[in-house]
């Protein structure tokens, strides 16, 4: 009788224990999400907050000091992710294999899952070094940032990656071939949708040293789609809000010609001599922001100048009451500034609230140079 209550027990305990291990499963994929890929993150009623941030380190001293002093402010708070909108370097600086290792390493050194999407001075710009071809250094970061779908930093989680359409790529040798825009990347976090679309300064290739509209053309085609997607994503997800991430300052009016190109804020035709490399994306997003209705951020970096607003137009000249435009800090370095302009975005994300982000400018202590910390 003692032999068959033990096999009793011990057959309890193996259902206990298979009811646990399926419940451990059930979290994790609930966790991924759908099929794992791009899926719900986070609590659906929780506020949480995140950490956004680029166009820094512009010289030796932001390298080795105000960089580091940043993400350890960063790791000092509890962010569900980072995202870097790019130029992980001035633009005529150097561009070989040694700038996206490091930079490689100050992701992986935040302890959040960390983002990033490329910047005009981390390949457009590289046409200004002699022998450099921008496109195969975009390929390069392809290898080095985007190898998985996984994020980078110490916690990480999967995404969904762009597939199709095709971008242009080039080895070393410069062949060129196609390859997938795998930075463009998406996931939905407490009932927002993020993505990142590979957007550039420099009139998005182009202009400046090394234009090349073949490349623009398949790019801008696939960023577009992606956009599409994104926002087609988050109304079957039942999202609150959607947030773009991009390197690029298009330009949105007629009121920023010393940061970025002007355009009217009716027709998003550029007014400026340089060509036009935003017209189709930035009526592409426009037209998503009106279908969704809901709150919409833009996030970008490139013109080194924090400000939060509200500068799309509809067609008739009224302003998109939920469009925000995010610019991260930037450097302005020079003698006197040093660390003074790397800083970083704290976005606090409430699902519940009607205008779901609210943006923080976070100065690093370590950072100051101009007023003490108190």
């Amino acid at each position: 009788m003692a032999v068959v209550q033990n096999v009793s027990i011990r057959q309890k305990n193996l259902v206990l224990a298979f009811v646990i291990v399926l419940a451990a499963v059930s979290s994790t994929l609930a966790f991924q999400g759908r099929n794992g890929i791009g899926g719900e993150r986070g609590s659906a009623k929780t506020e949480y907050a995140i950490g956004l941030w680029g166009d820094v380190p512009y010289s030796d001293v932001q390298a080795n000091v105000g960089v580091p002093n940043m993400i350890d402010d960063m790791n000092s708070q509890k962010l569900a992710f980072t995202v870097n909108d790019g130029d992980l370097k001035q633009g005529s600086g150097n561009c070989d294999d040694a700038l996206y290792n490091r930079s490689l390493n100050y992701l992986n050194a935040l302890e959040a899952p960390a983002m990033f999407t490329p910047g005009d001075n981390d390949w457009t710009d590289c046409d200004r070094n002699a022998g450099v071809s921008s496109l195969e250094r975009l390929s390069h970061e392809r290898k080095v940032f985007f190898s998985t779908p996984s994020t980078l930093g110490q916690r990480t989680f999967i995404q969904e990656v762009q597939a199709t359409p095709l971008c242009l790529g080039e080895k070393p040798d410069h062949t060129r071939f196609q390859e997938p825009c795998v930075e463009n990347r998406r996931w939905t976090y407490g009932r927002v949708t993020y993505a990142t679309l590979n957007v550039q300064g420099s009139c998005n290739n182009l202009c400046d040293v090394g234009p090349d509209p073949n490349e623009y053309t398949a790019r801008n085609a696939a960023n577009i789609v992606w956009l599409k997607e994104t926002f087609a994503v988050a109304k079957a997800n039942e999202s609150v809000a959607v947030m773009l991430i991009s390197q690029a300052d298009p330009g949105f009016d007629g009121s920023d010609a010393t940061r970025a190109p002007l355009r009217d804020p009716m027709t998003l035709v550029q007014t400026a001599t340089q060509p036009d490399g935003f017209k189709d994306f930035l009526v592409a997003v426009r037209e998503q922001v009106v279908a969704f209705r809901k709150p919409v951020a833009y996030v970008h970096g490139d013109s080194h100048y924090f400000r939060v607003d509200r500068p799309l137009l509809d067609s008739v000249g009224r302003r998109l009451e939920n469009f925000t435009r995010v610019e991260t800090f930037g450097d302005n370095a020079n003698g006197v500034t040093l660390t003074n302009d790397v800083q970083w975005v704290k976005v606090l994300v409430d699902p519940n609230s009607r205008e779901v982000f609210s943006d923080q400018a976070q100065i690093v202590p370590a950072n100051r140079v101009a007023v003490p910390v108190p």
